[in-house]
């Protein structure tokens, strides 16, 4: 037995603000072990033996209470003197980098944080004795245990499911850290945005009797919108705005409102912002216009507007936004100057333009797409997209996320939180790209991330909606194999060419007769759904002579409802330029103005299905790195570029070998590194010659990469075919170190791996140059991006 860690020993608190003591099982709590098994349900012992109801002898447990601390230890949450939880793990025999972890929580204290906060511990205590993952077993319908493991930021890879479900559980330190930081972020997050999403009442500081005017529309639609609360509108020139009293300034307000709508003039804003402080209002919308748009003084101020906000305990939309719209049961709150208000629905929406909010807003209504929420977070100084992502993530009136982003505030960020939100929840966010045309680069930094993160990219509002009216009425199809049921042979032609181009792969066509009437279109479409070979139809409906779309209408609704696993679209080519929704009580089928628009959101659908379907990527543990040695090295050369010697001292740190070039066959490519201004590290690969100098065949992935990162990159290729006959795994491992490099070594501004040659199976990679340039402003800048929102 190893010594006592009592560096293990640290106080901790449930999500009840109650203290704990957590420390290493000694042999001495033998009794208290026995006592605490003693006190737990048959339901508890039941799912922490797997399905065994039978209670285990006391030497059996007493026995447990001694362990090595290192192939084998024990934590215990201690409530005065009594065992509240305990977590072990005992290491796989034969396999020194894993072990089987536990953990169990006493009946009255569980559902308090404690087994999260054991499973965090044990984790950091089995990682520093060199174990990297963690496996479990847990019954199938432990719905609390799993949600502990999915729930707690580690990477986590379950197995198939089965009355017994497997877990592995990456505790590598990065994603650690990481994990720690964004479970008190998101928790934080969310405490501080309930006041501007959910208050329980609301100032309106500017608020005008004219109809039609700013300050007007926004204390018209809080009303019309049913929002519950008292509105109190501020205007030093009015008795009463809209039927309700008026008051002079926020200090003669008879309470702190929650929220405070500010819609005066600019210069006015920051003395309004500090009266709202001053009197205690935690969150505040500034609509008002005059700031970053007019150039650098306005820039200024909005900053300075943000850092007093933020010193003074509030939140800040804006400014120059159009508002905030929640239509949960939880708010009905129509804090905008919109004449459009969208019907409750199960989308919400974050736009980075106050003037696009307005159009998307009645798009929306004449869509008939519901909304559970929207801010427009016009200059975004405080509340951003990131942070808004978080407050949906959780929210139950929610299914879909659409995002309008002209900029990235911080992309890596909004990466972690995409990534991990995108495993259930699908958001779709429409960017344009940059501005120049010719920067290929720029670009496919943006689609990297977006497909690193899951995230479904989308180039114009109409197939923004087109995605989102379908995710948000119909599920994802599990495959890409579509049906397409018509009546008109032409259009049926353009919707499979449109389905190839977007993905999909025609697996039936049925192709009705111009008369074909509701009851043909019935059977044919309950046909196709049953069929195992089939994941989704598009109808297509061309009235011959009497139209009978109603009627069609309905049967294509029978048939969904009747399958509601696959998704059902259609295109009523009688109704050309419209798009509409087919509705039945709860069920919706989504119509498209042309069949190619149906096509085109399928395709988005199943991709990002088959992107949620895989396995979750994990850092994975990498023998032979050695970031001492390696900080060590750059810190004693500096800014510039690394010597020969040097660069190849700096790779052997991470297990990458540089020498003479491979004899024999082989395929060459180049690695490299680049900073991007906004994304930071990007990691290329490519084929050398004319794939990547002539085709631009090139991939790109933001750091850090797991291993599914380096394993998609790898295939992302279009000349990847070519690639068969290398060994792909050892190309894999060599990204996943550069990553782990750059990572480690923020100072890397530029590395350029070539020739490196890819040899065959088995046989590895021979990487003949290396150029490494190290920046003295890299690491001041990600700190900067880390911290920004």
């Amino acid at each position: 037995m190893t010594r006592y860690p009592d560096e293990l020993e640290r106080a901790g608190l449930s999500t009840r603000g109650q203290s704990t003591f957590i420390r290493p099982i000694r042999p001495d709590d033998a009794d208290r072990l026995v006592a605490f098994v003693g006190g737990l349900s048959r339901e508890t012992l039941f799912y922490r033996s797997l399905g065994v109801t039978v209670r285990v002898r006391d030497d059996l447990i007493r026995r447990a209470a001694r362990v090595d601390y290192l192939d084998e230890l024990a934590l215990v949450a201690l409530l005065g003197e009594d065992i509240i939880g305990v977590a072990r793990y005992v290491r796989v025999e034969g396999h020194p980098d894993r072990a089987e972890v536990a953990f169990t929580v006493r009946d009255d204290r569980q559902g308090e944080g404690l087994g999260r906060l054991l499973l965090e511990r044990i984790a950091a205590a089995a990682r520093e004795r060199g174990i990297r993952i963690l496996e479990a077993d847990v019954l199938a319908d432990n719905v609390r245990m799993i949600r502990v493991f999915e729930g707690a930021g580690f990477r986590v890879e379950a197995g198939p499911p089965g009355r017994v479900r497997h877990f592995d559980i990456a505790i590598d330190p990065q994603s650690l850290a990481v994990t720690r930081a964004e479970r008190r972020e998101h928790t934080a997050v969310r405490r501080s945005l309930r006041a501007l999403l959910e208050p329980g009442s609301v100032a309106v500081v500017g608020a005008n009797r004219e109809p039609l005017t700013i300050g007007h529309e926004i204390v018209a639609n809080l009303l019309r919108g049913g929002f519950e609360g008292p509105v109190y509108p501020v205007n030093p020139h009015a008795g009463e705005v809209a039927g309700l009293r008026a008051y002079g300034a926020v200090r003669e307000l008879p309470e702190a409102p929650d929220l405070a709508v500010v819609a005066v003039r600019a210069e006015s804003v920051p003395e309004v912002v500090r009266e709202c402080a001053e009197l205690g209002v935690q969150a505040v919308v500034v609509v008002s216009t005059g700031f970053g748009e007019t150039g650098e003084a306005g820039r200024a101020a909005e900053l300075e507007l943000a850092r007093f906000a933020r010193a003074s305990g509030m939140r800040l939309v804006g400014p120059n936004c159009m508002g905030v719209v929640n239509t949960t049961p939880a708010a009905r709150l129509a804090a905008t100057f919109s004449p459009a208000l969208p019907p409750p629905g199960r989308v919400a929406m974050s736009s980075q333009s106050g003037p696009l909010g307005l159009t998307v807003l009645d798009l929306a209504r004449r869509l008939g797409l519901g909304f559970s929420g929207f801010v427009s977070v016009g200059h975004a100084v405080d509340v951003s997209t990131n942070d808004l992502l978080q407050w949906w993530d959780q929210d139950p009136d929610t299914s879909v996320i659409l995002l309008h982003l002209e900029h990235f505030g911080n992309p890596r960020r909004f990466a972690r939180i995409a990534r991990r939100i995108a495993a259930h929840k699908p958001i779709i966010a429409v960017h344009p790209g940059p501005a120049d045309s010719s920067d290929g680069r720029s670009e496919a930094t943006v689609s990297s991330l977006f497909a690193q993160s899951g995230v479904i990219r989308t180039r114009t509002l109409q197939e923004l909606f087109d995605v989102g009216l379908l995710l948000a009425h119909q599920p994802p199809p599990q495959g890409n194999r579509v049906a397409i049921i018509t009546n008109a042979g032409g259009p049926a032609a353009l919707t499979a060419g449109a389905c190839v181009a977007n993905g999909l792969r025609i697996a039936a066509l049925a192709d009705l007769s111009p008369t074909a009437a509701a009851r043909d279109y019935r059977q044919a479409l309950d046909a196709l759904l049953a069929d195992d070979g089939v994941d989704a139809a598009v109808v297509l409906f061309m009235p011959p002579l009497a139209d009978a779309a109603d009627e069609v209408a309905s049967a294509i609704l029978d048939a969904s409802a009747a399958h509601p696993a696959k998704p059902v679209v259609a295109s009523f080519l009688s109704r050309a330029g419209v798009t509409e929704l087919l509705r039945r009580d709860d069920h919706v089928v989504p119509t498209f103005a042309f069949p190619e628009s149906a096509a085109a959101a399928l395709g988005h659908a199943a991709a990002y299905q088959a992107w949620r379907s895989r396995p979750s990527g994990v850092s994975p543990a990498l023998p032979g790195l050695d970031p001492d040695r390696a900080r060590a090295l750059a810190a004693a050369h500096g800014p510039g570029p690394l010597p020969d010697a040097a660069a190849e001292a700096l790779l052997d740190a991470y297990g990458i070998a540089l020498g003479s070039p491979a004899p024999g066959p082989g395929t060459d490519a180049f690695l490299g590194v680049t900073t991007d201004p906004v994304f930071g590290p990007v990691i290329t690969f490519g084929l050398t010659g004319e794939y990547a100098d002539l085709m631009g065949d090139i991939a790109y992935r933001i750091t850090p990469l797991s291993d599914r990162d380096a394993h998609e990159m790898v295939r992302s290729l279009r000349a990847a075919p070519l690639l068969s006959g290398v060994d792909l795994a050892a190309v894999e491992q060599t990204l996943l170190r550069i990553s782990a490099m750059v990572e480690d070594l923020p100072e890397i501004a530029e590395m350029d791996l070539r020739p490196v040659r890819l040899l065959p199976p088995g046989r590895g990679v021979a990487i003949s140059g290396a150029r490494i340039q190290l920046s003295a402003s890299r690491r001041v800048t990600n700190v900067r991006a880390e911290r920004s929102t």
